[in-house]
């Protein structure tokens, strides 16, 4: 089984919660890592995004990622549009 889609933000940034709000709309499964809580996480959204604390940072199963992608990105990554 693949490891499902992990989702790296704040709780208190409007970005992370528009993208949480698409993913459970359209029922995805994901995994929710607050950054404001998880230091390592942090550091590791830090190294993906050199040296900035983008939020949200999505990794997908395949390994790819996108960094506060907007709804329209986001959606045609899950296939949802063509």
């Amino acid at each position: 089984m693949q490891e499902p889609i992990r989702v790296y933000g704040a709780e208190t940034c409007a970005d992370t919660q528009r993208s949480r709000r698409l993913l459970e709309a359209h029922h995805v499964p994901y995994t929710w890592i607050d950054v404001d809580t998880d230091q390592a996480s942090e550091q590791l959204i830090r190294g993906l995004n050199k040296g900035a604390r983008a939020t949200p940072t999505i990794v997908f199963a395949d390994g790819t990622g996108m960094i506060e992608p907007s709804d329209e990105a986001l959606a045609r990554k899950l296939g949802l549009l063509s």
